[in-house]
């Protein structure tokens, strides 16, 4: 595993403090489990909204935080300077747009990018292909490599699951390449062998954290019995993660 770093996506200050006394050297911000924490739906928040949120994360831990900032908004270099002032040590620019529900032309995207650089934060460029049905891998690795060249640090394609469609993206784009961990993916020791860089988890970990409050409230209300309870934080990991510093 070797030269792979795995970045978990928080949700929130508890989530990421969590993450932090967990031992992540760096943890991620996720829109759609933003989203949630704040009862919208995924690319629905505001930009106000996400740099509070990036302050308050920044703020709450000592390790780096990443932003999925999504498209950026609309003035992408206000945006990363916003960012940076919060305090965000890296962020990720996408090609989808939210609101004529289309990928960006790659022209567009690329010069997007180009926008995102020259602020010192890590920049990560986001091909959107697989996430929206387009499933044309001669694209999605253009598009990498545009971004790479308009200056992006890190790429990143999510959704691919085949590991020759991840080989073949690692050695066409000369770049650190990130993977989403989705289900049919490669674990994290088979990426790294894919030579993959950055393995992160998208809105997964906030799914599952909602799945498993779903679950111990549906039992509450049904049953009336507390299970749940054995598998809730000890009160020294509480204090390990909440506790003053």
């Amino acid at each position: 595993m070797a030269g792979t770093f795995v970045l978990p996506n928080a949700w929130d200050t508890g989530s990421a403090r969590l993450l932090e006394s967990l031992g992540f050297a760096a943890v991620a911000t996720t829109s759609s489990g933003l989203a949630a924490s704040l009862g919208k739906r995924d690319q629905q928040v505001t930009r106000d909204e996400l740099v509070a949120h990036v302050a308050a994360l920044t703020a709450a831990v000592t390790v780096p935080v990443s932003v999925d900032a999504e498209r950026c908004f609309e003035d992408v270099a206000e945006t990363v300077r916003l960012l940076a002032d919060a305090g965000a040590a890296g962020l990720s620019i996408e090609d989808y747009d939210p609101v004529s529900a289309t990928i960006d032309p790659i022209e567009v995207a690329a010069e997007r990018v180009a926008a995102a650089t020259g602020s010192g934060l890590v920049l990560t460029a986001r091909a959107e292909n697989h996430l929206y049905g387009h499933d044309d891998l001669d694209d999605t690795i253009a598009r990498l490599r545009a971004y790479r060249e308009a200056g992006a640090d890190v790429v990143y394609a999510p959704g691919l699951r085949a590991p020759a469609d991840i080989a073949r993206v690692v050695a066409a784009t000369d770049a650190p390449v990130n993977v989403l961990a989705v289900p049919g993916a490669p674990p994290v020791p088979e990426l790294a062998e894919l030579g993959v860089r950055r393995v992160s988890t998208g809105g997964a970990l906030a799914w599952a954290a909602y799945g498993a409050l779903r679950d111990a409230a549906l039992e509450l209300l049904e049953s009336g019995t507390t299970t749940f309870r054995n598998r809730a934080l000890t009160a020294q990991e509480v204090e390990r993660a909440f506790g003053a510093r």
